[in-house]
């Protein structure tokens, strides 16, 4: 079959390696000739996400849909949803671009998400504090990704930092124990997802996933999480994002596409979750992926991608290069996934590397 991917970024380069590796081919549609996807999709159509002449080309020449990013235009996608094979639909897009949107929908389908207030003037963010409580986060509901346009407010000073969005969010702060996520794949059969990842952050920025054994509160948010994706009546490929307090998890936010937190599963899985995508895109059986090591993967940002040379050809180590040409502050140029490795050794044998505090 021919996948046709609405993006070319390291999410479609993954998709297109897992595709080549299972006998299909791949087109991307990405503004940028020299996209991370170019090196492994059979061919690139140079143009707009938005560019609904571009989408149509892609559509005609390929068997079925995906895309590996939110920031599409809703029309086109809706036209190209009813013009060609876009196997997903266009629902999973539609309540994942708005935050509010999101967070309703997951209150209404059995997810507990954390306190929040929509803000459309500076009158609604003093009420939302006020109704809130400080500490709060303020969120654009719309383009926001990696804590662009997020603010967080400690006290009524902080007001004055805040570029408030035509729409936006306010959250209350939990001070969680901390974040997890799901990622599910859904056919018309069953759902099957990845083990659980802990996931940390730096600067609103993913920075390891960390895979081991199943916490006992794991049931349970795999348990709501399928039930959420039936009741929203989703399929395709979707991640959970969750905050855990003690025996408590909140939701926090959903992507309909392969997520950086997954990255893991293609070598500590017995299934990536690019494998459980393309399967489901050309109709092949879904398998439950099985954990095979102990895993963690760390972002590379531009900040260290110097930092690669200092682990190749390591037992265990694994890197992922996303081949972006240019080097912007807090990008997402690479990852490394490290197998059969607990995060106390990460810590003891990897970590002061990315604290600029010597080498191994």
């Amino acid at each position: 079959m021919i996948i046709g991917i609405i993006g070319g970024g390291q999410l479609g380069m993954m998709i297109c390696q897992s595709a080549k590796l299972k006998g299909h081919k791949t087109i991307c549609l990405d503004p940028n000739p020299l996209c991370s996807a170019a090196k492994y999709c059979d061919k690139v159509i140079v143009g707009s996400f938005n560019d609904v002449n571009k989408l149509k080309e892609l559509g005609s020449l390929v068997d079925v849909l995906t895309y590996e990013f939110e920031n599409i235009d809703a029309n086109n996608l809706t036209y190209i949803n009813e013009h060609f094979n876009l196997k997903a639909g266009t629902l999973p897009l539609y309540l994942s671009q708005n935050r509010l949107r999101e967070k309703a929908n997951a209150l209404k389908c059995g997810l507990r998400p954390v306190p929040y207030f929509k803000v459309l003037t500076e009158a609604d963010l003093i009420e939302g504090i006020k109704q809130l409580g400080l500490p709060v986060i303020y969120k654009t509901t719309t383009l926001g990704y990696d804590g662009h346009g997020q603010y967080f407010i400690k006290d009524m000073n902080d007001i004055n930092k805040v570029k408030l969005a035509s729409e936006g969010i306010l959250e209350k702060y939990l001070p969680f124990d901390y974040e997890c996520s799901i990622i599910m794949i859904r056919d018309k059969n069953k759902i099957v997802s990845l083990p659980i990842s802990k996931n940390i952050h730096k600067n609103g920025i993913l920075d390891l996933s960390i895979v081991t054994k199943e916490e006992e509160i794991f049931k349970e948010i795999k348990e709501a999480s399928y039930n959420f994706m039936i009741k929203s009546n989703i399929y395709g490929i979707l991640c959970i994002e969750y905050f855990v307090k003690g025996n408590d998890f909140y939701f926090n936010e959903m992507a309909p596409r392969p997520h950086n937190s997954g990255h893991y599963s293609i070598e500590g899985c017995s299934l990536s979750q690019y494998d459980l995508l393309v399967d489901y895109l050309t109709e092949n059986e879904l398998e439950e992926p099985v954990l095979k090591y102990d895993t963690i993967m760390k972002n590379i940002l531009s900040e260290d991608y110097d930092k690669l040379v200092l682990f190749k050809n390591k037992e265990n180590v694994y890197i992922h290069d996303y081949y972006k040409i240019e080097l912007k502050p807090r990008r997402k140029m690479a990852h490394i996934t490290f197998t059969n490795l607990t995060y106390k050794d990460y810590q003891n044998k990897y970590q002061k590397i990315f604290e600029g505090e010597g080498n191994e």
